[in-house]
């Protein structure tokens, strides 16, 4: 099912020519920052994986990958990716990258499932990351250093845009609010977990929302994760569950929060037995990247994805992620967008 919000008297900022070069010039600077703030050289990424080895990323388990047969491989099947998460942190053993030291790619996806409109797109891109870490850096400090090096590169990015292009004005905040995902429930109680993002949003301008994916105090998650890559289970010294977050900010075109990267430290192997149990999934233990884990052989990391349109889309201050990448929308859509002045590529 599509949704489309509809922002009203809304109008371009950039034309279609001043888009295309904006979105370069966000591109290139933003993954030079982040590659140099976090110490990471770029690597090639797949646009697919073989089934089986469970390198594809479940997401919240219920998206279906889309799939074909390979005719030279007696029709072994293989999945386009969902994201890089598991890829990346063999890419880590393989290239016997140190702690402290990381890789990024462009991941791009294809997500059948997706409820297309304003922010979600069948096409999915976005830069993924993956850094090296020790064990004293599974903590929550640790990872909150890692989302402000992020920002900051966010923010120098909006500097260098708005510069650019004078007609476009700062919206971002100056430093992002951390708060785990239980906190904003007791804050809430009676908000849906969409509804306490943009009123904690809304108020603070950006935020990291900790621990997505465990069971909050009520039996409910914030949100849902697949098992096996972020650590949403292990328990900080705050007493509460979850190394992992998404990272929001508000987007006043829209007039609700948006979230631009989810990112997490990653399972290692007490954690990974810990959230197959309790999910079910015991059995996958058994697959080629999980037993790779389990016995010792991929190295702890950090890590998560950040997405290219949608950053862009935050920049150039647009209504709808098809102003920045082209892509296929219901025939309904196209026809509201044209009468809205919202140009889709």
């Amino acid at each position: 099912m599509s949704y489309l919000i509809t922002p009203k008297n809304y109008t371009p900022l950039l034309g279609g020519n001043e888009t295309e070069q904006g979105i370069k010039l966000i591109k290139d600077f933003f993954q030079e920052n982040l590659s140099t703030g976090l110490r990471l050289r770029r690597v090639t990424g797949p646009l697919f994986v073989q089934r089986g080895l469970g390198l594809n990323d479940d997401l919240s388990g219920r998206e279906r990958p889309v799939s074909f047969p390979i005719k030279d491989m007696e029709n072994a099947t293989a999945e386009v990716v969902h994201s890089l998460a598991k890829w990346k942190r063999l890419t880590l053993a393989e290239y016997e990258v140190k702690p402290g030291y990381g890789i990024y790619t462009d991941m791009n996806a294809i997500r059948a499932d997706e409820e297309l409109g304003n922010l979600h797109s069948l096409y999915v891109d976005q830069w993924d990351w993956e850094r090296v870490i020790r064990s004293e850096d599974r903590n929550i400090g640790f990872l909150k250093e890692i989302v402000e090096c992020i920002y900051a590169a966010m923010l120098r990015t909006e500097f260098l845009i708005c510069e650019r292009f004078p007609c476009l004005t700062p919206s971002l905040p100056e430093r992002v609010t951390f708060i785990h995902a239980e906190e904003l429930r007791r804050l809430y109680p009676t908000l849906s977990p969409k509804e306490r993002e943009d009123k904690i949003t809304k108020e603070k301008g950006a935020v990291f929302i900790i621990g997505i994916g465990g069971a909050l105090a009520d039996g409910v998650p914030h949100d849902l994760r697949a098992p096996d890559y972020d650590d949403y289970s292990t328990v900080g010294e705050d007493g509460l569950a979850g190394l992992n977050g998404d990272l929001l900010v508000w987007y006043d075109v829209l007039d609700r929060a948006v979230e631009l990267s989810s990112m997490g430290i990653r399972v290692d192997q007490a954690a990974l037995l810990h959230q197959l149990k309790l999910s079910g999934q015991e059995d996958r233990a058994q697959l080629y990247f999980h037993s790779r884990l389990l016995d010792g052989t991929l190295p702890l990391s950090v890590g998560g994805g950040i997405g290219q349109s949608r950053l862009c889309m935050l920049y150039l201050k647009k209504a709808h992620i098809g102003e920045i990448q082209s892509s296929i929308w219901p025939t309904e859509m196209r026809a509201q967008c044209t009468a809205m002045n919202i140009p889709l590529i």
